[in-house]
């Protein structure tokens, strides 16, 4: 299992958390969420042989956010 911490920008509410948790937990592979909505981070933990970073920003993308890091 890996840790990721992503900074996405544009939440700013329990919607954005629930839009971005929802998206995350869907992808195969993905096993943890946790949202910090001040500071505008997405700590993931994940299995990088079913799901890469890049998978993971495109499922926030689609969700209208922007990941910055």
């Amino acid at each position: 299992m890996k840790e990721l911490t992503l900074t996405v920008q544009g939440m700013s509410c329990g919607h954005c958390v629930s839009s971005v948790e929802g998206a995350l937990k869907e992808l195969d592979g993905v096993s943890e969420v946790n949202v910090n909505l001040g500071e505008g981070k997405v700590d993931v933990k994940f299995d990088d042989s079913k799901v890469s970073v890049d998978q993971m920003k495109e499922a926030i993308d689609e969700q209208g956010y922007d990941v910055v890091a």
